[in-house]
């Protein structure tokens, strides 16, 4: 990158000494000086981006080129009067048609960043484009374009290139500007290079036609440094590196916020220099009135589709907050809660002071599973504690919680109800057999059971958790497939 900078700086010392010399010496050797100097970087452009495969570009410096070598000899050699009807201002024309046809070419390389996910973001680019370009000619409109078609009209297809050429090179700035927002490929230093060329061979060109519509024929030579600048930027745009680097969290990046700009600031400037135009005494004709009303209602356009995304976005982000939060909660095999979400829900009930009826906790731990897993596979053993999960939910209550709190156990707490009862009904839901791809297994489930009936501070949730873990225990002891209640009669183990 830094051998690149070194290369501008030695082209911009170059240009700058060109273009004082063409200014200061007499109009003919300055001339002269200016088309041979376009002439060497146009091929040495060419050059450049043939060695690097780009053969649109090539194509478009090979036009470039014919159209320089055909000016020099109709205008410096055989003194053809302007506008010239040679092939010069065809191989000017064509640069700009065959440079858009390799920014197009250059979207083609998507990324995953590129920014095209549906039907309405292409819409929005194109709208831009049109804002940009109905801007653009509502602004030219005012300054010097109905003056110039009131002489195209005179002067015939001779003047039509004349205008024909700046034009084209319009098109191709919105096409860069549009697809630098969507597009990572066209967002690099050569396409800005192109950019800056196009600027300055549009602004020449525009200024020369101006000056043709007056029937002038000997052009002022700072009305040819927009030309002379041209070929030395399309041979940094030829040099240039690429970047590949990834957006940054966090920060706009650069093409977010020409993406925002792009259908307002030239409909500001636009708009700016119309009223400027009237309050010094300029009219506006029925052309300027209608596209200046067409760009607005494309804004509107514009405007409302982008407000539709924004709406589409935040109801994404929506779902995509609550999704991330369900699998922070809940267990990714069987859908239940998981073991954090259990303990949350279990501290906020012993936190309730005004706690009327009773609070159980039951800890579940199914028996036979591991044979299940050894003998058919962890496959068929997954589906089995789904089935045993979804039993356990459709056997309470919609408000109670139902957890998987690890391999084969899990947790039910409950707020209110009779806690024998209760556990008798989920023994029978679990007794029923499992039947997967064509086998039938039988599982059973040992249930240990604590019970708090009113608010103590004292009492936190790992001393219920603990009081019904040692209950299951005491039911595995006593031979599986059975209730026990902490504090019984039965004993336990601790």
């Amino acid at each position: 990158m830094k051998r690149f900078w070194l290369v501008v700086g030695c082209v911009g010392t170059v240009m700058a000494v060109t273009i004082l010399t063409a200014l200061a010496a007499p109009r003919e050797i300055g001339l002269a000086i200016d088309k041979v100097v376009q002439l060497l970087f146009a091929v040495a452009a060419l050059v450049a981006y043939a060695r690097r495969g780009d053969r649109w570009m090539t194509a478009a410096l090979t036009s470039l080129s014919i159209g320089l070598s055909a000016w020099i000899w109709g205008q410096q050699i055989l003194g053809v009067q302007l506008p010239s009807s040679t092939i010069a201002p065809l191989g000017f024309t064509l640069t700009p048609v065959l440079c858009l046809a390799a920014v197009i070419v250059k979207a083609q390389q998507r990324r995953a960043d590129d920014l095209l996910p549906n039907y309405r973001s292409r819409t929005v680019v194109v709208l831009d484009g049109l804002i940009v370009i109905g801007s653009l000619f509502v602004l030219t409109w005012v300054s010097t374009l109905e003056s110039l078609t009131r002489a195209w009209a005179t002067e015939g297809p001779g003047f039509a290139t004349v205008v024909a050429h700046p034009a084209a090179y319009l098109v191709l700035l919105v096409a860069i500007v549009v697809l630098s927002w969507t597009h990572h490929s066209v967002r690099q230093w050569p396409m800005l290079f192109v950019a800056l060329a196009g600027i300055a061979q549009s602004s020449s060109g525009w200024v020369f036609a101006f000056y043709i519509s007056k029937g002038v024929t000997a052009i002022p030579a700072t009305a040819d440094i927009g030309f002379m600048l041209c070929p030395a930027l399309f041979f940094l745009g030829a040099l240039a590196p690429t970047r590949n680097l990834e957006p940054t969290s966090g920060r706009m990046r650069m093409a977010d916020l020409l993406h925002l700009s792009v259908p307002y600031l030239p409909l500001a400037i636009t708009g700016l220099f119309i009223m400027w135009n009237t309050a010094t005494g300029g009219r506006l004709n029925p052309i300027e009135i209608y596209v200046g009303l067409a760009v607005v209602c494309l804004v509107i356009v514009r405007q409302l589709l982008t407000m539709m995304d924004n709406v589409r976005l935040m109801d994404q982000l929506r779902v995509s907050r609550e999704q991330l939060r369900h699998e922070a909660t809940h267990d990714p095999l069987t859908s239940v809660a998981n073991r954090s979400l259990f303990r949350e829900r279990l501290e906020r009930a012993l936190a309730d002071r005004d706690r009327t009826q009773p609070l159980i906790l039951l800890f579940i731990d199914v028996d036979g599973f591991k044979a299940v897993n050894d003998n058919h596979g962890h496959a068929e053993g997954d589906v089995v504690l789904r089935n045993v999960a979804a039993r356990l939910e459709n056997s309470v209550r919609a408000e109670d919680t139902v957890a998987r709190l690890g391999g084969d156990e899990f947790g039910v707490l409950i707020d209110g109800g009779d806690a024998d009862e209760i556990g008798a009904r989920l023994l029978a839901s679990l007794a029923h057999p499992h039947e997967v791809h064509g086998r039938v297994h039988r599982v059973h489930a040992s249930i240990g059971v604590a019970q708090r009936f009113s608010y103590d501070p004292s009492v936190t949730a790992d001393d219920v958790l603990g009081a019904a873990d040692a209950a299951m225990y005491t039911a595995k002891r006593l031979g599986k497939g059975m209730v026990v209640v902490h504090g019984s009669p039965l004993p336990e183990m601790t």
